[in-house]
């Protein structure tokens, strides 16, 4: 299936590109798994969790549900690859999570750094200077799904911009476009003051602002006839980013924001019938936080949202999907996102 325009139906077709339009091909949450987090095997994030009861449950929700083999899909980052070549698509994004992230500590992480670095290389050896990347939590760390070990380490932090050369802040203008990429775990830092360490906590919060004031004067510098097409990897952030006094000044602007995290849009249709829902604090890390941002979700509506999945999808579903994005740099034609489905191979 593929979607057309930013509000528009779903209908079946090709991956075809406009020839008159730049067009960007999207993927999110590739979760490459390196040598060495293969090697880790799947039972690894097991490990920590202590009570049996806590671990069944978890490992029930994986196999059914979220994903059987996490480890098991790098080959769907070569079918996009190829698919992309073939269509002849010159221009990139990619919004997030490109290493699997095992030991939830982001690129301080050598295993994790081995598979975002075999996975960014892959896509700019095709891409080249025409690849933009956001930063996603797996690149910087959180808390494991029950908050047993992980969290956010400026090492990663570092480690993405001096290894990687992964920006948390770039702008790509396309004339009557300007398109943004914000680092999601750095606007929504309150949420995931749980995720730092102590003696790193004040570091993170004078990021946080530093990076609040480049977006403030992207916002404010667009001309007032130019379209905003914002990436943000997790929608938690959205809420908090709406609150800035710069983004409800231009939020007439904002054509698109492209999320990722969710994986699927099964969870993104869910996530917006649960908006509004109270937190809950008692069953773990991740579901406080989830909880949390889904109580916030009504403040996603402004950004006029749209998910890229990951490739893989989610377990219940067979296979997950990338996305394409085509701009009239002049304005005359509309905005153009559209869905292309990948198969993900059948899992034991």
């Amino acid at each position: 299936m593929t979607s057309d325009r930013a509000t528009g139906s779903r209908r079946p077709s090709p991956v075809t590109r406009h020839p008159s339009r730049v067009a960007l091909a999207l993927c999110s949450d590739i979760h490459y798994a390196g040598p060495a987090e293969q090697r880790r095997g799947e039972e690894f994030e097991f490990r920590a969790i202590t009570n049996p009861l806590l671990r069944l449950a978890f490992r029930c929700y994986r196999h059914g549900f979220w994903m059987r083999r996490p480890h098991a899909n790098n080959h769907l980052l070569d079918e996009f690859l190829r698919q992309t070549r073939e269509a002849g698509f010159e221009h990139a994004v990619g919004n997030g999570d490109f290493a699997a992230d095992t030991a939830f500590l982001g690129l301080s992480d050598d295993a994790t750094f081995e598979g975002a670095k075999t996975c960014l290389t892959k896509l700019r050896a095709q891409f080249g200077e025409n690849f933009l990347a956001t930063l996603g939590d797996h690149e910087l760390g959180k808390l494991s799904f029950f908050g047993h070990y992980g969290g956010l380490r400026l090492a990663s932090w570092r480690r993405a911009h001096d290894a990687l050369a992964l920006e948390g802040f770039w702008r790509r203008d396309f004339g009557h476009y300007v398109l943004l990429g914000v680092t999601s775990s750095l606007v929504a830092l309150p949420v995931f003051e749980p995720d730092l360490l102590p003696e790193e906590r004040a570091e993170w919060q004078r990021l946080r602002a530093e990076h609040l004031a480049r977006i403030g004067e992207a916002f404010a510098g667009l001309a007032a006839n130019q379209r905003l097409v914002l990436f943000c990897h997790d929608p938690t952030a959205l809420p908090l980013l709406g609150l800035e006094a710069f983004v409800r000044a231009r939020q007439d602007q904002i054509e698109l924001t492209v999320i990722g995290h969710l994986h699927s849009n099964l969870l993104l249709w869910k996530s917006r019938r649960l908006a509004g829902i109270p937190q809950l604090t008692f069953l773990g890390a991740n579901v406080r936080r989830i909880t949390g941002a889904l109580r916030e979700a009504r403040g996603w509506r402004p950004f006029r949202v749209r998910l890229c999945p990951s490739p893989a999808g989610i377990q219940v579903q067979r296979g997950g999907a990338w996305c394409s994005l085509e701009l009239d740099p002049d304005g005359k034609a509309p905005l153009l996102f559209r869905t292309h489905p990948l198969r993900r191979r059948r899992q034991a």
